[in-house]
């Protein structure tokens, strides 16, 4: 029964309902693009198919010439300077030991404190930004944003911060458009934080470069669409395999992002990635994960066609 229920769309905009506090900033954009919807109601791809092909780029000309690229290492600018051929980039050894130890601190403190759980099979700490001052001003760092509004093409927000510790998500290859979707496309980037050395044993992360650059694989590219009452009816392994399929026809080829404690992998929208297996479990896995949002983009959950709640 709750499986049906989770199937249908009035059940999510019951609960949408609720929130118009954290919705309605979605209202004049719904105007601006001519779509008849409430603050709670459902939206997917399909919404915006009548309309003209949008995507965000990020603006490394304007980025050249910014103050806070002069702060970097010859290094990390080529790395940024390259975000848009291989839809990432990486900086090495940003934040240092001590400021990474007190943000591990903080969340072995919070977890003992019940302030934060782990949930998602006990692998996810959700939305640590909200319980701490300490880790807000973290994630908000402030040569950081200035970055990643370049690299967003736009301004970028904080949607959410996922922590791990005990493991990564050993998540299979996956793009966040199909979980954290933006319309016009490409309005958001995901920031992965090593708080700790993270090695071939301990579940680093892998990418695809040059992935950004295959489509966007949406709902209807693996038969998920639905109905005007209901979510689509495809199990999420089929979106996994519909992804292993594409992989395995395109020319690009997996990398691993072994890190040492500070280092930051930053991720285009549609970058393919995932986590590998966490192999030696006498070893901790820590890390924080932040996803930005455009904050002029139409922002959504594409699986369950629910637009994303916007906490300030």
């Amino acid at each position: 029964m709750l499986e049906y229920l989770k199937g249908l769309k009035w059940s999510y905009q019951l609960y949408n309902l609720f929130q118009k506090k954290a919705l309605r900033h979605n209202l004049p954009l719904f105007k601006k693009y001519g779509l008849r919807k409430r603050y709670y109601s459902s939206i997917s791809s399909q919404d915006f198919e009548h309309l003209e092909k949008k995507e965000y780029q990020p603006k490394l000309n304007s980025l050249e010439n910014a103050a806070v690229f002069h702060k970097f290492n010859p290094e990390t600018q080529n790395s940024l300077l390259g975000f848009k051929e291989n839809g990432y980039a990486i900086i090495k050894d940003y934040f240092k030991p001590a400021i990474i130890d007190k943000i591990n601190e903080e969340i072995d403190q919070m977890v003992k404190q019940g302030k934060v759980n782990f949930k998602y099979n006990n692998r996810k700490i959700m939305f640590a930004i909200h319980h701490s001052e300490l880790i807000r001003n973290f994630a908000y760092d402030k040569d950081l944003s200035t970055l990643y509004d370049f690299l967003i093409g736009g301004k970028a927000f904080l949607f959410q911060s996922i922590n791990f510790v005990h493991s990564g998500s050993e998540q299979h290859t996956h793009s966040d458009s199909l979980h954290m979707t933006t319309f016009p496309l490409g309005g958001l980037l995901g920031v992965w934080i090593a708080l700790e050395d993270i090695e071939e044993d301990n579940g680093p992360v892998h990418y695809y470069p040059g992935s950004h650059k295959l489509p966007y694989f949406l709902n209807k590219d693996f038969d998920n669409v639905g109905t005007k009452w209901s979510l689509g009816k495809k199990a999420y392994a089929d979106y996994e395999k519909m992804i292993e399929k594409k992989v395995a026809e395109s020319s690009i080829q997996k990398k691993l992002f072994t890190a040492k404690k500070g280092d930051i992998l930053i991720w285009h929208a549609n970058l393919l990635h995932g986590g590998e297996a966490h192999l030696n479990k006498d070893k901790t896995r820590k890390s924080m994960v932040l996803h930005f949002f455009e904050e002029e983009a139409i922002c959504y959950h594409e699986v369950t066609q629910r637009p994303a709640l916007r906490a300030k």
